[in-house]
């Protein structure tokens, strides 16, 4: 094998001579060239800067990514596809793959029944709120994440190289110093000017004007965190911009979809939580056949073409099996059919048969209405 022993010593020369001066000042027995407070600031700025940015980029990777194990996998092959120089695949989302199965759930089910034809309308606004959260995922990383990476993959790694040639640089400027040092006490002592003096004297003049180019390079790197500042400010604003049109488009997707749902609720649930209260024994057949039919809405049908408005304050409670119950929380009615609580009052409460068990109707003076059972503290 060919190498050059010379250069080999001489470099293994010069790490043990920095190692020295290293272990010296750490214990205070050699001195140590300090650079001026304008440096030590653009430094602790820098590392202050390239921690931050190493944490923001990766809790973002978490929030673009928050499955590990899909994040190390989607790593892994952006970097095979980078490396490649080919163009990184669009990834299904979990919002995608859930609409699908909801479509494909729904051809088994038949798409005429309701749950089918419910299944893909939610299956297909589904696919929408995952296409949404791809296209922000993508832009995020190209005008966010990819900035940040940039500079901790390039200039922090270029200052970072400097910034050790600067130590290095440093550390053999202070051995320098040292060893012109003891020249000159071991002058003194022999009364007569030696050539290690000179040779000190000379290596120290190179030392200086090394320490002095590599400070400057590193000083021009640092102060550039100003323009990297710059330019992370401009690719938030954009990561910001990016995150407020993702959620505008949910928030359109599901104010969409519940109106569309909404408008189909009658057909979806033609007879659900429907009331009919069963006529008394000592009812005639005259009476019983004119009494009310409560839907959840709050719409009343009757064989009596004149109570087609009827509410849900027409039925008429039992002689028995009514009541008290102390309300636990305020309650807002959703629509007419319900009386609104407030908390602490007491209002008297029963059942009609056929009723949904976790609803009872509730009355307050001439107020009456549904009101739910969780709200309600029953009384003996």
């Amino acid at each position: 094998m060919d190498f050059n022993v010379k250069k080999l010593a001489s470099d293994a020369g010069v790490f043990f001579t920095r190692a020295v001066q290293f272990t010296e000042e750490k214990l205070g027995q050699a001195e140590k060239t300090e650079l001026d407070a304008h440096f030590e600031n653009l430094l602790a700025r820098a590392d202050c800067t390239k921690n931050w940015t190493e944490k923001i980029f990766r809790q973002t990777e978490v929030l673009l990514q928050p499955n590990p194990i899909d994040h190390t996998g989607a790593r892994i092959e952006e970097f095979l596809f980078e490396k490649l120089d080919r163009k990184v695949p669009s990834r299904t989302t979990n919002g995608e793959l859930l609409g699908q199965y909801m479509l494909d759930a729904a051809k088994d089910f038949g798409p005429g029944t309701p749950y089918g034809s419910t299944l893909i309308k939610v299956g297909e606004c589904q696919r929408r709120l995952g296409g949404a959260e791809r296209e922000f995922m993508q832009t995020s990383a190209i005008n966010f994440l990819t900035p940040l990476r940039n500079f901790l993959d390039g200039d922090w790694r270029t200052i970072s190289k400097e910034r050790r040639l600067l130590e290095n640089r440093r550390l053999d400027l202070d051995a320098c110093k040292a060893r012109l040092k003891k020249a000159k006490l071991a002058e003194a002592k022999a009364a007569l000017w030696s050539e290690e003096v000179d040779k000190a004297e000379h290596e120290l003049r190179v030392a200086q004007t090394e320490f002095d180019r590599q400070a400057e390079v590193t000083r021009l790197l640092l102060e550039g965190i100003s323009s990297t500042h710059v330019n992370h400010l401009r690719c938030l604003h954009e990561f910001v911009e990016a995150q407020a049109i993702y959620y505008n488009q949910c928030h359109q997707y599901m104010m969409d979809l519940q109106k569309e749902l909404g408008s189909s609720d009658g057909d979806v649930y033609p007879n659900a939580f429907t009331v009919n209260p069963a006529p008394s024994s000592s009812a005639s057949p005259s009476t019983a056949a004119t009494l009310p039919v409560v839907s959840i809405a709050g719409a009343v049908s009757t064989s009596a073409p004149e109570a087609d408005t009827l509410k849900i304050e027409e039925v008429q409670p039992p002689a028995t099996g009514t009541r008290k119950a102390k309300v636990l929380y305020d309650y807002d009615a959703a629509d007419t059919s319900e009386m609104s609580l407030l908390a602490d009052e007491l209002i008297t409460v029963y059942t009609v048969p056929g009723m949904d068990p976790d609803w009872l109707v509730g009355e307050r003076g001439n107020q009456k209405g549904k009101v739910p059972v969780t709200y309600l503290e029953l009384l003996s």
